[in-house]
């Protein structure tokens, strides 16, 4: 079997919104095989920047578009096709988004490894050690803590025991911020609260939001602080009350190794649209031995949706899933299969590859840019 055609997609809804929610648009990667079969991923990026590093011509030896590096392999061989797009992007990969362009790529890989097997990813990885897992409703705060109140209630009323708000406004005061929390609280009664700061403070300021916040309850303090200030995070997580969640922007091993060799977060959250199944493998191996959590980060569409539950299911200590419930069609319409929790619990694809096939029609609605068809 060999790859004949490495797509690239752009779907975006036609109005977006100055909010940080990346279910607004989508870059979609199709790879096909002289056998037929077409697996598909999908990368949380921006999709022209993700297209450019798919489409590039070659440059030199270490500086390749990843489409000429694939056609004519066996896709397969898929430990070997990360490490040779990894070794010919060296000029302007490694930790940034080629990762992620990368990760798209591998992801439609091991969706055609499980269709070719019969298979589904979690059992190529090595098998699933959970069958569902309590999903917690992944949405942003509204713009105060009365309208954050209301979220809340929307989503427990739905059947989610846990909900988690994020971002924007938080971040312009003190008050507004504790504010933000309380309304979380009230909405959302005893259920598990997550929070999601949006990297906005200084590791001092985080500390004194951590220990108000541990007053309302909540079960982890997610981005407090700028994604790259390691020393910042390891000097927070030494002193919080709370636990501390990091991850979600780091793309593969070399990104998240100094947050995993220094023992950083207690919650580590990887995104499969910015790392893809071989890197999240390590990195599952590596969260287990330095003995803390895994989370996944997903807020894009049910692509991504179904490799993290396939992921996820066969990390040993995994307890939460993250569940965008943006509402989107390309969060809740593109695939013909639908990956949400039902009661706040979850369940794993058994399905062949990612289990989901996309809604050709919701793919033509918004589809606004397309490269290496045919």
């Amino acid at each position: 079997m060999k790859i004949t055609q490495v797509i690239c997609q752009i779907l975006r809804v036609p109005a977006v919104a100055a909010k940080t929610a990346s279910s607004q648009d989508a870059v979609i990667v199709r790879v096909r095989t002289d056998s037929g079969l077409e697996g598909i991923g999908e990368a949380d990026a921006s999709p022209e920047v993700v297209k450019a590093i798919i489409d590039a011509p070659f440059s030199h030896n270490i500086a390749c578009g990843l489409r000429e590096l694939l056609i004519g392999e066996n896709p397969l061989e898929t430990e070997r096709l990360w490490q040779k797009m990894y070794r010919r992007t060296m000029y302007y990969g490694r930790t940034s988004v080629t990762i992620a362009a990368m990760a798209a790529i591998d992801l439609a890989l091991w969706d055609l490894k499980g269709k070719h097997y019969g298979e589904p990813i979690h059992r190529l990885l090595g098998g699933k050690q959970h069958d569902s897992l309590k999903a917690y409703a992944s949405i942003l705060f509204g713009r105060d803590g009365a309208q954050t109140a209301d979220i809340g209630r929307r989503w427990t009323t739905a059947g989610y025991r846990a909900v988690k708000f994020g971002w924007e406004p938080m971040g312009q005061s003190e008050a507004l911020d504790i504010e933000l929390v309380r309304g979380a609280r009230e909405g959302i009664g005893d259920a598990t609260l997550l929070i999601d700061a949006g990297c906005v403070w200084d590791a001092r300021t985080a500390l004194r939001r951590a220990e108000r916040f541990a007053e309302f309850g909540i079960d982890w303090l997610e981005e407090p602080l700028r994604e790259a200030d390691v020393d910042g995070y390891i000097w927070l997580r030494d002193r919080s009350p709370v636990p501390i969640a990091a991850g979600e922007g780091e793309c593969g091993r070399e990104s998240f190794r100094p947050l995993i060799d220094r023992h950083a977060l207690d919650v580590y959250q990887v995104d499969l649209s910015r790392n893809g199944f071989t890197e999240a493998a390590y990195l599952r191996a590596r969260i287990e031995e330095i003995g803390a959590r895994p989370c996944n980060h997903f807020y894009t569409s049910p692509i991504t949706a179904a490799a993290s539950l396939h992921w996820l299911s066969t990390c040993r200590d995994a307890f939460l899933f993250e569940d965008c419930v943006e509402d989107s069609p390309i969060r809740n319409e593109l695939t013909i299969e639908r990956v949400q929790a039902e009661n706040g619990v979850i369940e794993i694809p058994d399905r062949p590859g990612l289990g989901v096939t996309l809604n050709e029609d919701v793919v033509a609605r918004y589809l606004i840019s397309e490269s290496g068809a045919a």
